[in-house]
């Protein structure tokens, strides 16, 4: 199989938000936009007319998925940046209506499910708003800002009876299929450990840079993009894909891929969540005025005796592993497997053969198909909200192990550290920005 090259960087991802086409996604979004073209025509009591709250890099990359569906209408957009807004509307090709405020396009009784892909910070308000006003939801990963806000999510999943799906796309793809199926197979004997790994190269030393605060720009409505966060003066870096470096909107570089590398451990490994955490790091080596962590290692413990292992930089790519700038490993006892979206490799132990097993886990159409299949016929996606907050929990609570330097026990029942009462603080926002309360489900 063919090795990745540029999936690994930020590069790579910013090519795939603007153009929804880049090379670390090859499979799943060929296989989507197939798919897409390849879908029946709909009559028109079958069209699913879709609202998007967000349009930004991501959110254009999902209408350009979307709208090619022929059984889907882009009906509405909402943004807070008008030339985002307007953007996506030219794109759609299918002349939406667009609104600064989302709650006006959440009003529209015609529009039968919303895609969010706003920052992390808004994903639980507009996507319970949502349910709450019947509609279902595609939301980006990672699901949520926190623990208690993604708890709240799947509550409202099941209490409002809504589709929902966590934009994971490449769970939807062969190769992470096929990993699970190897590691449950049991070829590779015990797994003792798994590890996770994202080396990346942000201009050292200068990061981000340190831009000075600014007005906002001509078109935004900082005070609605602010929305529940604090209130800040309006800086460049805080804005538009760097806002995931600053603790009020994101969790860095581990909140933003958590759920692309730790999905196939999870999957692999049938766990729901671990029962311990530590982490170190810190912004080491960039010099400029982002938050979260540059330099970052995070171990999880899981109660049927085996480790997983995070370690990112975003300062170098030198200490990538197995000439892999990102990847997944499953050290077992008879072999080790490494890949990543769109390939992998066995390393037998010696005196073992490892043999393939037979394919055993059910396909997916493609990951956004899927959830418009599913809004028809009312049955689950793969990445609901309820699979989709353990993957993004994992990714929070390895950010509250680095906040309170400590091991932290964690009941994965109850959704709370057992050792460590500070901890509990971070499950969820102290205080949200009024008016924005957090919505009651």
């Amino acid at each position: 199989m063919p090795q990745e090259t540029t999936e690994q960087r930020w590069l790579g991802r910013r090519q795939f938000l603007s153009a929804a086409a880049s090379a670390p996604f090859t499979v799943s979004l060929s296989q989507s936009l197939a798919l897409a073209s390849q879908a029946p025509k709909a009559a028109a009591s079958e069209t699913i007319r879709l609202g998007f709250i967000g349009t930004g890099g991501m959110g254009t990359g999902l209408l350009n998925i979307f709208k090619n569906f022929k059984d889907v209408q882009v009906a509405a957009i909402a943004d807070v940046y008008e030339p985002h807004a307007r953007k996506a509307a030219d794109l759609s090709g299918q002349k939406p209506d667009v609104y600064s405020d989302f709650r006006k396009l959440l009003d529209r009784k015609d529009i039968d499910a919303v895609v969010v892909a706003t920052p992390d910070h808004w994903h639980a308000h507009a996507s319970i708003m949502a349910m709450q006003a019947g509609k279902d939801i595609y939301c980006e990963k990672p699901l949520s800002h926190s623990i208690g806000e993604g708890k709240a999510m799947v509550a409202a999943a099941a209490k409002y009876q809504k589709i929902t799906q966590m934009g994971n796309l490449i769970h939807a793809g062969e190769n992470y299929h096929r990993m699970a199926e190897i590691v449950q197979s049991g070829v590779l004997g015990q797994i003792t450990k798994c590890r996770v790994w994202m080396f990346a190269d942000r201009d050292y030393p200068n990061g981000l840079g340190k831009p000075s605060d600014m007005p906002a720009p001509t078109g935004c409505d900082y005070n609605m993009w602010l929305g529940p966060a604090p209130a800040r003066p309006f800086n460049q870096n805080r804005f538009t894909f760097n806002w995931r470096f600053f603790w009020d909107y994101g969790g860095g570089m581990l909140s933003d891929f958590v759920c692309h590398l730790v999905d196939p451990v999870h999957w692999a490994m049938k766990v729901d969540a671990p029962v311990s955490v530590t982490a170190t790091g810190g912004r080491y080596g960039l010099k400029d005025n982002a938050e979260t962590p540059d330099t970052l290692e995070v171990v999880w413990h899981y109660a049927d005796n085996w480790d997983l292992h995070w370690t990112h930089s975003d300062v170098s790519t030198q200490g990538k592993l197995f000439d892999r700038s990102a990847g997944v490993l499953f050290e077992g006892t008879k072999g080790t497997m490494v890949g990543h979206y769109n390939d992998f490799k066995i390393y037998a132990e010696k005196g073992s053969e490892i043999v393939l097993p037979e394919k055993t886990l059910p396909r997916s159409p493609g990951h956004h198909r899927e959830w418009i299949n599913a809004i028809k016929s009312r049955q689950e996606c793969s990445c609901r909200f309820a699979y989709g907050h353990r993957v993004t929990s994992v990714g929070n609570m390895g950010n509250i192990a680095l906040k309170t330097g400590q091991k932290l026990e964690w009941d994965g029942k109850a959704e709370r550290f057992t050792n460590h009462d500070q901890a509990n603080d971070y499950l969820m926002r102290a205080e949200y920005r009024k008016p924005w309360a957090f919505p009651t489900v």
